[in-house]
């Protein structure tokens, strides 16, 4: 079912969010969105700060926007299109990096603590063996002299 009505993304507001741009290797054909070409060197990405702010804004806007409605503002506020399904990939896969990393943090956190109860576990094994070994060489050797 169709409507009439028209709905209007707000206007872009100034993200001032700290967060810093690194320029990034280029690994595939394509340029990203938020990047382009270094002109000295074929191999790097240089970030268009204007870009990724515009395309943080962007994310934001997904909770109450369709994908296609965000693509098609964020293409008219940078000046670069960008596709519905081009602005989906680019939110899926940074959302699985995302992810991705945080497991990593949390699994390397759990075996962090697993070894460090290993390590008491096998100081008290070894503590108890050597007191075992101390106390059958103290001359002591079971039998009974009488």
């Amino acid at each position: 079912m169709k409507t009439n009505k028209t709905w209007r993304l707000p206007p872009p507001e100034k993200m001032s969010s700290g967060l810093t741009w690194f320029p990034v290797v280029r690994v595939g054909r394509v340029v990203p969105f938020g990047y382009e070409q270094d002109p000295s060197d074929q191999d790097i990405l240089l970030p268009v700060t204007e870009e990724l702010e515009a395309l943080e804004i962007a994310k934001n806007h997904l909770k109450q926007y369709s994908y296609r409605d965000v693509a098609i503002w964020l293409s008219e506020q940078t000046g670069r299109s960008i596709s519905h399904v081009g602005l989906m990939k680019r939110v899926k896969l940074e959302r699985k990096r995302k992810t991705d990393a945080e497991n990593a943090l949390y699994y390397a956190q759990r075996y962090k603590e697993a070894e460090a109860k290993a390590r008491r576990l096998q100081e008290k094994r070894i503590f108890a063996v050597e007191a075992s070994r101390t106390e059958s060489s103290s001359g002591d050797s079971g039998f009974s002299s009488g």
